[in-house]
């Protein structure tokens, strides 16, 4: 096996939870579909109807209708869920991949 390639044993856990990944797919995007979240995640767009319910229901996401599509607004200022961490708004996580995004992209710009 190459030293770069991912252990099977190490690819069923992740840092991130699902509703982790579903919340970042909406900063990147607030006009994304559900399908395109489920797509990108790897998950059913069930699941992800449920998972936007959840963080919409919590305080995290609210959404309005532009013409036939939703719109979500993230609040980042709600804290983490879990008590070690709700004093921490879950802003700082989302600027953190946000921001590891941009430089990504910035840094694929084609050069001369």
């Amino acid at each position: 096996m190459a030293a770069n390639s991912i252990d099977e044993r190490s690819s069923s856990w992740t840092f991130l939870t699902h509703h982790a990944r579903v919340l970042l797919e909406i900063a990147r995007n607030p006009q994304t579909r559900l399908r395109d979240i489920a797509a990108v995640i790897g998950i059913t767009e069930r699941a992800v109807q449920g998972i936007v319910s959840d963080l919409h229901q919590e305080g995290y996401l609210s959404r309005s209708k532009i013409g036939r599509r939703n719109r979500y607004t993230i609040n980042p200022d709600r804290g983490f869920r879990y008590p070690t961490e709700s004093n921490v708004p879950i802003g700082v996580l989302l600027d953190i991949f946000t921001r590891h995004q941009r430089a990504r992209d910035t840094d694929q710009t084609p050069r001369r």
